[in-house]
C-alpha cells in the first residue's frame, strides 16, 4: 500500500485528488490539508510514502513547506502538483527537495503512475517540464570548475542520463535489461563519485561537469 498526504487549498481539487488515489487499488490518501502549516504539524506522525503538495498555498508557500518537511523528514518523497509551470518555480521546488513536478492537468492514470514512480525513487514530470529542468540546470550550473575530473562508467552514464529524463528505477532497469537492485547499486556509486546525496544534485553536478 502506497500512502499519500495531500496539501491543496482548493477543496474540490483536494477532494478530487484524494478520490483518484483512494479509488485505485494499492493506494491510500491518509490525510488532506489546505495549507502547509497544518501539514507540518502532523507530517512527522503521518510519514506518508509520498507527499503531494501545491505551490500556491495560503500562508507559507509550498516551496517553503517542502524545505521545512525536508528538515523534519530528510528522506520524505515529495511531488509537486500545481498550475505553476514557470521555470523559476520548477527550479526552486526541485532545489527545495521535490522529487517530481506535475501540472494539475495531469490525467488520473498518469498521476497514479507518477506517485508510484516517485515512491520507487524516480523523478516524475512530463516531457515539457523535464525539458525545462535540463535547460535550467544548464543555465544555473555552467561548465566551469577546477575540481578533479570525474570518470563515470558507460553504465553509470546511461543511468544518470535516464535519471535526468525523469525515469524511475524500474523503467531504467527495464530499458537497460538489468535489475532494479543493480540500478540502485550504480546510483550509489554515482552519488559517491559526484559527492552528492540526491538525484537533483547528481544531475546538476553532472551537467556542470559536462558528463551528460
Amino acid at each position: 500500500m502506497i500512502t499519500t498526504v495531500i496539501v491543496e487549498d482548493i477543496e474540490i481539487v483536494r477532494n478530487g485528488i484524494a478520490t483518484i488515489i483512494n479509488g485505485t487499488e494499492g493506494y491510500k490518501c491518509i490525510a488532506e490539508f489546505e495549507d502547509a502549516e497544518s501539514m507540518l504539524d502532523e507530517i512527522e506522525e503521518l510519514k506518508p510514502d509520498v507527499l503531494i503538495i501545491d505551490i500556491g498555498l495560503p500562508g507559507i508557500s509550498g516551496i517553503e513547506g517542502i524545505k521545512r518537511v525536508k528538515k523534519l523528514l530528510p528522506d520524505q518523497t515529495v511531488v509537486v502538483l500545481t498550475v505553476h509551470e514557470e521555470n523559476e518555480k520548477i527550479f526552486e521546488a526541485l532545489m527545495a527537495g521535490a522529487s517530481g513536478y506535475l501540472p494539475k492537468k495531469t490525467p488520473p492514470a498518469e498521476l497514479i503512475k507518477a506517485i508510484k514512480e516517485a515512491h520507487e525513487g524516480g523523478s516524475p514530470m512530463n516531457s515539457e517540464i523535464a525539458g525545462k529542468v535540463i535547460h535550467l540546470l544548464r543555465n544555473f550550473a555552467p561548465k566551469v570548475d577546477n575540481e578533479k575530473p570525474i570518470k563515470l562508467t558507460e553504465r553509470e552514464n546511461e543511468i544518470l542520463t535516464a535519471i535526468s529524463q525523469g525515469l524511475g528505477y524500474k523503467r531504467i532497469a527495464a530499458n537497460l535489461f538489468i535489475s532494479t537492485e543493480t540500478v540502485r547499486y550504480h546510483i550509489k556509486n554515482i552519488y559517491k563519485k559526484l559527492h552528492v546525496c540526491s538525484q537533483s544534485e547528481a544531475v546538476a553536478k553532472a551537467i556542470k561537469k559536462g558528463l551528460i
